[in-house]
């Protein structure tokens, strides 16, 4: 039974930073994709970042581009979300994610294990 725990959410003001974390169970970490995802009230949940097995390649979002950093450490088998220059409409409760083998790192379908999810709120 995979299990994913995210952590590391908190109210911040405009410009403040977070780190996300998301520690894994119940699977072979290291061969799996990892993303985030959030979701604001009222909106769809939507594409952060992702990362590949190795860490070697990352993806994000136009939006967090140059702002938010995702990594992951195998050994301890947690993936890492660090957000900077955050913004009020970072507000959202984030949400990490293993993904299949061999499907997109964009697309919501691609990812077959979540978790509970974190809330982030970025206060003006």
């Amino acid at each position: 039974q995979v299990q994913l725990v995210e952590s590391g959410g908190g109210s911040v003001q405009a410009g403040g930073s977070l780190r996300l974390s998301c520690a894994a169970s119940g699977s072979t970490f290291s061969t799996y994709g990892m993303g985030w995802f959030r979701q604001a009230p009222g909106k769809e949940r939507d594409f952060v970042a992702a990362i590949g097995r190795t860490g070697g390649n990352t993806y994000y979002a136009d939006s967090v581009k140059g702002r938010f950093t995702i990594s992951r450490d195998n050994a301890k088998s947690t993936v890492y979300l660090q957000m900077n220059s955050l913004r009020p409409e970072d507000t959202a409760v984030y949400y990490c994610a293993q993904k299949r083998p061999g499907s997109s790192y964009y697309t919501l379908p691609a990812y077959d294990y979540w978790g509970q999810g974190t809330q982030v709120t970025v206060s003006s």
